[in-house]
């Protein structure tokens, strides 16, 4: 009896443990945050077949759609998200005020201004007697909203010319789709405005450009990829293989040679009319991003150092403690 009751429990042991190995062999979730594209190619990544080399083998990846990068933070904070992608405000937002000291940068997403890409513009009325910064003292300026990157970049410019928040300027806070009838309709004199809101025809016909964010803070990272350093260290070798097949995609949706079907999944996407996207979008007057998916940090300390000159944090976050490319950079490697 003793001896067949061992037997037994040793089989059930052994069957338990290879479930256990089977399930530790299935591919690991990664969901993967984003605001918008084409400015976060997350949500088309994969739509090109044979890009996701790894994709259901050792991951599987799940876009999910957030508003905002606040609830990007909370999200991540709370185990309900893998990957976060924030930009140059909201790192410091995660660090400082969230606590995720254990966030950490890895793989770059949407920079501004660089390599002649598109960056964020502020712009004015053609016929507007602002002719130089120094003229808007006095004015009420179009904001995304308070603390933004396009906001800090802005301030940023104001600044260096000695005009300050609210005893120089009144700001207005202002999604993109409705600032340039804002414009148009003066009920401010200046907006800022970003890609695809730059190639309206209201717009180029109607505004001229005052300064950009690449004048107020040189180039800027949008966005980067985050993940926590747990998940890394437990998943390793599936987020390697990730990095490689986004920088695989990365390359193939900047190949002009691809251009029409890339355009042809983002339309999809974005339920647009290919034709609204095909002069821009994936081209220079694009946002740009690293195509070996190695973010900028150098830029991405200048860009927050700059968030900690104008107040909005009050202390210093070392991007280079964040920062772990040594998942994208063994991705590279296979690649070559």
């Amino acid at each position: 009896m003793k001896s067949s009751l061992v037997a037994i429990l040793l089989t059930a042991a052994a069957l338990f443990g290879v479930a256990g190995d089977a399930r530790c062999d299935e591919p690991v979730v990664i969901r993967a945050a984003w605001i918008a594209t084409p400015a976060s190619l997350i949500p088309i990544l994969f739509d090109k077949a044979g890009l996701a080399k790894h994709q259901g083998k050792s991951y599987r990846f799940e876009p999910v759609y957030y508003a905002s990068s606040p609830t990007q933070i909370s999200a991540i904070a709370s185990g309900e998200l893998e990957i976060a992608t924030l930009n140059f405000t909201s790192i410091p937002l995660a660090v400082l005020n969230a606590g995720l000291t254990d966030l950490r940068i890895i793989a770059d997403e949407t920079q501004a201004g660089v390599e002649g890409h598109a960056t964020v513009e502020y712009a004015v009325l053609k016929d507007s007697p602002i002719k130089t910064i120094d003229d808007l003292k006095g004015k009420t300026l179009a904001t995304i909203g308070i603390g933004s990157g396009t906001d800090i970049a802005m301030r940023a410019t104001l600044v260096k010319h000695k005009l300050e928040f609210q005893r120089d300027y009144t700001l207005v806070e202002a999604r993109p789709p409705v600032v340039v009838p804002m414009l148009l309709d003066h009920k401010v004199d200046m907006i800022y405005n970003t890609v695809p809101f730059t190639y309206l025809p209201d717009y180029i016909k109607n505004s001229r450009v005052l300064f950009t964010m690449r004048d107020g803070m040189g180039g800027a990272e949008l966005s980067v990829w985050l993940a926590r350093a747990d998940f890394i260290q437990k998943h390793r070798a599936a987020l390697v293989d990730l990095m490689e097949d986004m920088v695989r995609s990365y390359r193939w949706y900047a190949d002009p040679a691809n251009h029409a079907e890339a355009v042809a999944f983002l339309a999809r996407a974005t339920k647009q009319p290919a034709e609204n996207l095909t002069d821009w979008a994936f081209t220079k007057k694009d946002f740009g991003r690293n195509l070996d998916g190695v973010p900028d940090v150098e830029m991405l300390q200048r860009n927050i150092d700059t968030v900690q000159s104008l107040g909005f944090i009050k202390s210093h976050v070392d991007v280079a403690k964040l920062a772990d490319l040594s998942l994208v950079k063994e991705a590279d490697q296979r690649l070559k």
